[in-house]
């Protein structure tokens, strides 16, 4: 067999990881840039991993009640400002219409950085009584945010994304939904994706404009930095009273409603290329990969054996395998590249010997170990329960990586040693003061991700100011 040949057109993660990442997302063909700072083409191979991720996700949205919808892309600036916190964190960002056609518009539009001002003000007119409660909405669009710096899936001025919108009769609804969101993207993440998390709620500081709080996951990255990649907000009434949104209760009264959203948007694309990728490309979980198997003809000018991988190929997609021939006139050596750089989980090798002796060579991506199948009615169901298996050996390797960077600290003078060096998070307690924050990123340009409310020991103190630790929080570095 013609042996693995190393892709010298990817720059290797421990030399340059941001070049890498670059590298990988332009060569396994994943976005281009278009001609507009910040707004990349997602194509094919890229777009469709971001299909299995909708579906995974919108299955398991329908499943808890949510209704998808669509909302309007411009949001008149005058609605935009009747939530003060929620203008006050998105000015910055946006992209305002000015004119229409020929015509200076009295009231710009702002191209949606987010929905809450619309579906605040859509409930707000269809919201009357306590029987139109609760409304789970959802819908799956795309958001401009004028970023400064940008990179491909992690930062742009337009992303896609998916963001729920929910109104409630009680604060116990409307808090149990948020934790419930947050828990469908750790779903996702675990048994979609591979990626292991920290999950916990962000600070005053951190949170989302206009929440009173946010719960957030955070996947770590190879190379030490980390990736919010999700993140469920719990409004409590402010935008209720801010749009006006009540219903007539059970008991005859008039009653603002509870509110929450949740988001999760093209940046776990990101997550998987650098939770899971090696110097050769892409490395992607079987259940997320567009392709999950590719079969190479070994010598198919040869009787039987091009058959032979079609019929291997039909009896896999029969069992809703994605799967396809790799019939091209390359060398098989080449083949074997370009399916590792494309980070296709399963390789199935089949040539002349091979159809003499009934087998096929089986390949894994994540680790490249082969092993020789019997091509029978039996093959399909080896290659599933490989696939499962690959998937697990990939989430128990990103779950080691994640533990082994998860460093615990009370020294804060030590904070930047074990951030150059170990890098990941420093685990420690808090005396929950955002001045303690400020302090950690101005010395060490890390911020807090999340905290453990409550947790704290008795006897902890905060590193940052020597008070009572009243709760235990994740710093780190961050994309």
């Amino acid at each position: 067999m013609a042996k693995n040949i190393k892709n010298d057109a990817i720059t290797s993660r421990d030399d340059d990881f941001a070049q890498w990442y670059t590298d990988v997302c332009r060569k396994a063909e994943l976005m281009d840039y278009s001609s507009v700072k910040g707004f990349i083409i997602y194509r094919p191979y890229g777009y469709a991993m971001w299909e299995q991720i909708q579906q995974f996700m919108d299955r398991r949205f329908k499943e808890t009640g949510h209704e998808n919808v669509y909302m309007p892309m411009l949001i008149p600036e005058s609605l935009l400002q009747k939530e003060k916190d929620h203008v006050e964190g998105f000015a910055p960002e946006c992209a305002v219409v000015t004119r229409g056609g020929q015509n200076e518009l009295e009231d710009p539009l702002i191209v949606r950085p987010t929905s809450e001002t619309l579906f605040s003000e859509h409930y707000a007119k269809i919201v009357k009584s306590y029987r139109d409660l609760p409304k789970k909405y959802n819908q799956w669009c795309s958001v401009v945010r004028w970023e400064k710096t940008t990179r491909p899936f992690l930062r742009g001025s337009e992303f896609l994304w998916q963001e729920g919108h929910t109104v409630h009769a009680t604060e116990e609804e409307a808090r149990a939904e948020t934790l419930q969101m947050r828990d469908v993207y750790v779903e996702t993440c675990k048994d979609l994706l591979a990626i292991p998390l920290i999950t916990g709620r962000k600070t005053e500081r951190e949170k989302f404009a206009g929440a009173e709080e946010t719960y957030t996951i955070e996947a770590l990255m190879h190379d030490g930095k980390v990736l919010q990649s999700g993140t469920s907000h719990y409004f409590g009434q402010g935008f209720a009273k801010a749009f006006g949104i009540q219903f007539l209760d059970k008991d005859n009264k008039q009653k603002y409603i509870y509110q929450t959203s949740w988001g999760a948007s093209t940046r776990l694309l990101g997550a998987i290329i650098m939770v899971h990728g090696d110097d050769n490309g892409l490395v992607l979980p079987p259940r997320v990969a567009p392709t999950q198997v590719v079969i190479v003809p070994i010598q198919q000018q040869k009787p039987g054996v091009l058959d032979q991988a079609n019929k291997i190929c039909e009896s896999l997609k029969a069992k809703g395998i994605r799967v396809k021939v790799d019939d091209s006139d390359k060398s098989p050596g080449w083949k074997f590249s370009e399916a590792e750089m494309r980070g296709i989980p399963v390789r199935i090798e089949v040539g002349p010997r091979d159809l003499e002796k009934g087998v096929c060579v089986v390949a894994k991506r994540n680790d490249g170990v082969k092993d020789t199948m019997t091509i029978d009615e039996a093959l399909p169901e080896k290659i599933i329960a490989l696939m499962d298996q690959i998937h697990n050996e990939m989430y128990a390797k990103a779950e080691a990586h994640l533990k082994a960077h998860i460093t615990e600290s009370t020294n804060f003078d030590e904070f930047g040693k074990i951030l150059d060096t170990v890098g990941g998070y420093i685990k420690t307690p808090w005396c929950g003061d955002d001045a303690c924050e400020v302090k950690v990123k101005e010395a060490y340009q890390a911020t807090s991700r999340c905290y453990e409310p409550n947790e704290a020991k008795e006897d902890d103190v905060c590193p940052c100011c020597g008070k009572k630790a009243k709760h235990i929080i994740y710093y780190a570095r961050a994309y």
